[in-house]
């Protein structure tokens, strides 16, 4: 199978996720210009769409390693030209921030957004928002912690109760039942 049929399989697959992406679009509620300017303002504030930045970039090393696998003969060709067409993509970024914003905008009203992007806008909403990934990770570690110490203490504690209640030999004079 040749690099262009291989390409030419993936078509229908693209086509019908564009389509998809369109008819969820139509069915968006829509919101005033000035509450998407406010969930925009709020999701920079949050660096909230940092995390789809890697998106694109994984999507074209992944394809590219793919079809150098297929066709190491064309691995110069490949590379050059996944590149290029990669790059060609990345101003739909701006329909996935349009998104985003909307989802920001349904969850909270304009005001709530500007409240919001103040906050983080300040010194403490920019360190909470650096320190957040320390503070989660402090959390599970200490919910852990406990987590096992209760555990450890319910077994104590269900295991004294058990060995009171049938006594010390299992219970086996009366046949393991209690009176």
């Amino acid at each position: 199978m040749t690099l262009l049929s291989r390409l030419r399989l993936l078509s229908p697959v693209l086509a019908l996720v564009g389509l998809l992406s369109m008819v969820a679009a139509a069915q968006a509620q829509e919101y005033s210009e000035s509450h998407l300017k406010a969930a925009r303002a709020a999701m920079v504030a949050l660096h909230a769409s940092d995390q789809f930045d890697a998106i694109l970039p994984g999507i074209a090393q992944d394809l590219q390693s793919q079809l150098t696998a297929k066709n190491p003969d064309l691995e110069a060709l490949i590379g050059a030209t996944v590149q290029e067409k990669a790059l060609e993509l990345v101003g739909r970024r701006s329909v996935l921030e349009g998104e985003v914003a909307r989802v920001f905008a349904k969850i909270f009203s304009e005001e709530e957004l500007n409240a919001i992007t103040a906050f983080y806008n300040t010194e403490a909403g920019k360190k909470m928002n650096s320190e957040l990934p320390i503070v989660t990770r402090e959390m599970a570690k200490a919910a852990e912690i406990w987590q096992r110490g209760l555990a450890r203490d319910l077994a104590e504690s269900v295991g004294a109760a058990l060995e009171a209640a049938v006594g010390k030999d299992g219970g086996a004079a009366n046949g393991g039942k209690t009176d």
